[in-house]
């Protein structure tokens, strides 16, 4: 398996490791890259991520036979709109995008008969950091990556996304996009509201700065979230805005139960608060762990 020319429209984090990747696995000869800000562009080029610069979308899918939309969810419809008319019918169209019920409204909006190129995806990685000088090839490795097929979507084309992503070392996964955005909006969109709340929370207080002084290794895991992109995580919370309000609403009902057992005084039902949560992620931890060493067997 190899391809042509990568076409990547969007040279941050996520685009440019994926270029990286299949770069140092050969199997790539050529990417053109786009992005809005030229400054980007041109970075890329400096950094060898990208062969060539693209002034617009639709250069740099132009002859195509791989193109990887690595963009805000909030542009992905004009994105789909500018490829259309290049896109080559044989082509495989994937994303990156957290979000996958939005992002498949917008190709079906915007895609036309090229429809059937599109493989929606969800790579599970990424880095508190956002922007092409963090790109790294090892960045999807033992990492999993979520294929949300279309009705219209071909066992061809899904083969192949599967089969790119394994190459570059990611674990493949099918799920609907329904259920996809219901499970992510729990590990991980919540998550990253609730680290962007905190560490307000912390802040706005008049004794926010020095509190923050004196926090230690707890505080810097919990909140490492926090400094992701703002605009990217705008995007992402408000495409997936009635399941992350779905899993406000959990977590509030959660945050109460806390609440009231230490205004009752209540130290044996506290404890047992805690001590759930500590066991299911323990459990988790070691399922996980189990799961990558199989996967690395296999």
């Amino acid at each position: 398996m190899s391809f042509q020319r990568l076409a990547l429209i969007g040279c941050g984090l996520m685009g440019g490791s994926f270029a990286l990747a299949l770069r140092e696995a050969g199997l790539v000869q050529s990417i053109a890259g786009f992005s809005a800000s030229e400054r980007t562009r041109q970075r890329a080029l400096e950094l060898k991520v990208i062969d060539q610069a693209c002034a617009s979308v639709a250069e740099a899918v132009q002859g195509a036979d791989l193109v990887l939309l690595a963009v805000p969810v909030g542009a992905m419809h004009s994105s789909f709109a500018a490829m259309r008319d290049v896109l080559a019918p044989s082509a495989l169209l994937m994303d990156v995008g957290s979000t996958k019920c939005d992002v498949i409204a917008a190709a079906l909006a915007s895609l036309g008969d090229r429809l059937s190129c599109f493989v929606p995806t969800h790579p599970i990685a990424g880095k508190e950091v956002a922007g092409i000088e963090h790109a790294e090839s090892a960045l999807y490795k033992e990492r999993r990556t979520i294929l949300t097929p279309l009705p219209k979507t071909s066992i061809h084309r899904m083969q192949a996304a599967h089969d790119v992503w394994t190459a570059i070392g990611s674990h493949v996964s099918t799920m609907t996009p329904e259920a996809h955005d219901a499970t992510f909006a729990a590990v991980s969109h919540l998550p990253h509201m609730l680290a962007f709340a905190a560490v307000n929370a912390l802040t706005t207080q008049s004794q926010g700065a020095a509190f923050l002084e004196m926090a230690g290794p707890g505080f810097r895991d919990f909140s490492r979230i926090a400094a992701s992109d703002a605009s990217v995580w705008r995007d992402i919370l408000s495409a997936n805005k009635a399941e992350v309000l779905t899993q406000v609403a959990h977590f509030r009902t959660a945050l109460d139960q806390f609440e009231n057992t230490l205004k009752q005084g209540d130290t044996a039902a506290l404890q047992h608060l805690i001590q759930q949560a500590s066991d299911v992620r323990s459990a988790w931890t070691l399922q996980a762990g189990n799961a990558c060493n199989k996967a690395s067997e296999d």
